[in-house]
């Protein structure tokens, strides 16, 4: 069998305990980040399988067309919308999905907060560069911290804040806010009250044509010009230009994030990557080691499974039948 996985940039899936799983398969691995569709389908012109790393790689129908031989998808934590399953149907292409985990990113999203708001990566710029104490950052201790979605990222983020003593506001559907004040956290009254009371806001809403775009240019410039927007989830949740408008306006002050629209973000010049108000780090919420283990162990062990003949479960289930 021939499992191919695009997309390591790091080149660390080697190294996982869990690759070891794979022995006795042919596996190619690749490094670089592609989207050419004609050189995806040379990459994946034998392959009996794909193991995908998140929504690094797009398969839609112009791409599926060109693999007769592809059989499987086995994909690292949940589908997005890099994946078109309908196209996957139609060519009798299984999909599987794999389990995700709250902690790294609910990790990394404090990192971010707390760097920011201590303005550590200038300071240490500035030390390294031979200077010394160059600016003054802000504790967390009694400021507020806003969470827009309160699933198992947001409610982890909660208890972190409880232990940097400060107070939480959700904002959310009806059950969010219902589960965040019986966790003894306060619910805004409305979009308007999250934005404009809360002085760090971290989106944690998972990506969808209901949630795409869905913070504007109104809703950033509602925050205090002191405060701090944090996206540690999809960088489509928020409308096309609108952070890089509020940002200049002063409201909010400041950004923090590890999502950008078109990734890899490579370009020096960016605009984010050049504003004074913005920390950036590359797409880490989800890649650190344990958490590989766990999303590669998954898609390793579904493609295991799916071959054999084991008891699977798809996520396009109709496509099982038509297989040989």
């Amino acid at each position: 069998m021939h499992i191919v996985v695009p997309d390591d940039y790091q080149d660390v899936i080697r190294s996982l305990a869990c690759f070891a799983t794979l022995a006795g398969h042919q596996v190619s691995l690749h490094h670089d980040a592609v989207d050419d569709v004609e050189v995806l389908a040379e990459r994946f012109a034998d392959a009996d399988a794909l193991v995908l790393t998140r929504e690094r790689t797009r398969i839609d129908e112009a791409l599926l067309a060109r693999l007769p031989n592809l059989k499987l998808i086995s994909q690292t934590g949940k589908v997005s919308s890099h994946l078109d399953v309908e196209a996957c149907t139609r060519h009798g292409v299984a999909v599987m999905e794999g389990r995700g985990s709250p902690i790294a990113p609910a990790e990394l999203t404090w990192a971010l907060i707390l760097n920011a708001r201590r303005q550590l990566f200038p300071a240490m710029q500035a030390m390294y560069a031979g200077q010394w104490q160059v600016n003054l950052g802000q504790r967390l201790a009694g400021q507020t911290l806003g969470i827009w979605g309160y699933g198992k990222i947001g409610q982890r983020l909660a208890r972190y804040a409880q232990a940097f003593e400060m107070p939480v506001l959700v904002w959310g559907s009806e059950a969010s806010r219902q589960a965040a004040m019986a966790d003894g956290h306060q619910a805004a009254e409305s979009r308007e009250a999250f934005f404009s009371q809360a002085d760090v806001v971290s989106l944690h809403l998972r990506l969808a044509e209901s949630t795409r775009h869905l913070v504007t240019v109104k809703d950033l410039t509602q925050m205090k010009p002191s405060a701090l927007l944090v996206n540690t989830s999809r960088a489509e949740l928020i409308a096309p230009g609108a952070l890089l408008d509020a940002l200049n306006k002063g409201r909010p002050g400041f950004a923090a994030l590890d999502v950008f629209e078109q990734e890899p973000l490579v370009d020096p010049h960016h605009a984010l990557l050049q504003h004074p108000a913005v920390l950036c780090t590359p797409h880490l919420g989800y890649v650190e080691r344990e958490g590989y283990e766990l999303y590669f162990g998954d898609a390793f062990a579904n493609v295991r499974s799916f071959f054999n003949g084991d008891p699977c479960v798809l996520a396009n289930p109709e496509v099982r039948p038509t297989l040989p």
